[in-house]
């Protein structure tokens, strides 16, 4: 008889790619995989075009200040754990695993209620909110650095789950989106991830001119932040999803936020990167943290938003393009391709051992 498993995580790709990249391996194993997450969010776009099973619930944030929406929210939180209740007893899982986002917070309420393991992964060097709200009840946590281990019990160091899809892209296919303009101009790939980044979309396209006397641009602006440019040799997208490998593969250098998850595939395909993290005050840190790490390392550049002009971005990715090569050879010392063998092997340790 098969086994069930309930993954959960969402609010960004960050949150869902992880888990959409221990798929195939779920399936291998004869896991029947199931998904809870929010009502609306991204993850469920995903997740229903990967075919596996998605159930919606309410989902709620808690915010690290003063707010009306905290009190209503917590509201919100309770409906979550009512449906998630509901959809487990109806689902029956073996094991919940759980990639952060608020959404999660009743998921795993919930399994712990019924009796049901959860093994939860935390991505970036320190827990986020959501994470900390369930550590107490996880079987396990599993984390992408080694830093992170001083801040969790039950931890063990297994790395970033990365798509093997991600490998598979070709450089060729994606070039064509280019249509055969500059094909003598390496390839800077701008991206803020699924929600954008208006800052880095505003200064590289303020920028953009002195920027193409150098590179063709490929440029993942987020949800509604088209720009309209038709300049040759500049193509801008809101998302991705569908044939972002073969534009990785196209990149030469790489300019992006500092989420975890993307920038452990940036180093998983050897992708010389400026990284410009979120700052303190549109986040907890997390992002100036992985990237301060990323940096120590010699893995990549990192411009700081509040230093970050058109000529300091114009230097920065110049210079990143001129010591390419040092990066590439960084990163390829590392090995960070095991992320997905790791966690799987601690669900099935999970999986036999007592709640």
């Amino acid at each position: 008889m098969s086994r069930k498993i309930v993954l959960t995580g969402g609010g960004t790709t960050g949150h869902v790619a992880p888990n959409l990249a221990l798929v195939p391996g779920l399936k291998a194993a004869g896991y029947k995989i199931y998904y809870i997450g929010s009502h609306n969010g991204i993850e469920r776009e995903l997740v229903e075009a990967a075919g596996i099973p998605y159930y919606g619930i309410a989902s709620g944030k808690l915010r690290r200040y003063l707010s009306l929406k905290n009190v209503t929210d917590i509201f919100r939180i309770g409906k979550g754990l009512f449906d998630a209740l509901g959809i487990m007893r109806k689902i029956k899982p073996d094991i919940v695993f759980s990639k952060g986002g608020f959404v999660i917070v009743p998921v795993i309420a919930a399994a712990r209620l019924l009796g049901i393991k959860s093994v939860i992964h935390e991505s970036d060097m320190t827990p986020g909110l959501a994470n900390k709200l369930v550590l107490p009840i996880a079987k396990r946590v599993c984390v992408s650095f080694p830093e992170t281990l001083k801040y969790v019990k039950k931890g063990v160091l297994t790395g970033m789950p990365l798509r093997p899809a991600l490998f598979k892209g070709s450089r060729e296919d994606g070039l064509k989106v280019f249509g055969g303009v500059g094909d003598s101009k390496p390839v800077l790939l701008v991206t803020g991830g699924s929600q954008g980044a208006a800052a880095i979309n505003n200064c590289v396209r303020g920028a953009l001119p002195q920027i193409m006397q150098h590179f063709r641009v490929i440029h993942l602006c987020g949800r509604g932040n088209l720009s309209g440019i038709t300049t040759p040799g500049y193509v801008e997208f809101e998302y991705v999803n569908e044939g972002i490998a073969d534009i990785l593969q196209a990149a030469d250098i790489v300019i992006s936020r500092a989420g975890a998850t993307t920038i452990f595939e940036l180093v998983a395909l050897n992708k010389p990167n400026l990284l410009i993290p979120l700052p303190l005050g549109q986040s907890r840190g997390d992002q100036i943290q992985n990237a301060a790490s990323f940096e120590k390392q010699g893995l990549s550049v990192v411009l700081p938003e509040n230093e970050m002009t058109e000529a300091s971005l114009l230097s920065s990715v110049l210079a990143l393009y001129q010591n390419k090569n040092r990066y590439v050879e960084k990163m390829k010392e590392l090995d960070v391709a095991g992320g997905v063998e790791k966690v799987l092997a601690e669900l099935e340790t999970a999986s036999v051992t007592r709640l």
